[in-house]
């Protein structure tokens, strides 16, 4: 099984962009989009952006994974 994250892209410089997951800034490859720019969610699946995905659908993501934290914490 395989697991993409949403992550907001920062800034680009060349094929690597800063992405922020959750508060925690990363350095990944968009070589795979390169249609990506500063303001998109991308997935991101072992350090590379796979595809853009809309806002919505992203912060839909996020909230779905800090639920299922939540309830992992109450156990």
């Amino acid at each position: 099984m395989c697991l993409a994250i949403p992550a907001l892209i920062k800034s680009i410089e060349g094929k690597e962009a800063d992405v922020e997951i959750g508060g925690i800034s990363r350095r990944i490859n968009v070589w795979l989009t390169p249609e990506a720019k500063v303001g998109d969610y991308v997935l991101v699946h072992t350090g590379y952006a796979i595809s853009i995905v809309d806002q919505e659908e992203a912060e839909e993501t996020l909230q779905m994974f800090r639920e299922m934290a939540e309830l992992e914490g109450a156990e």
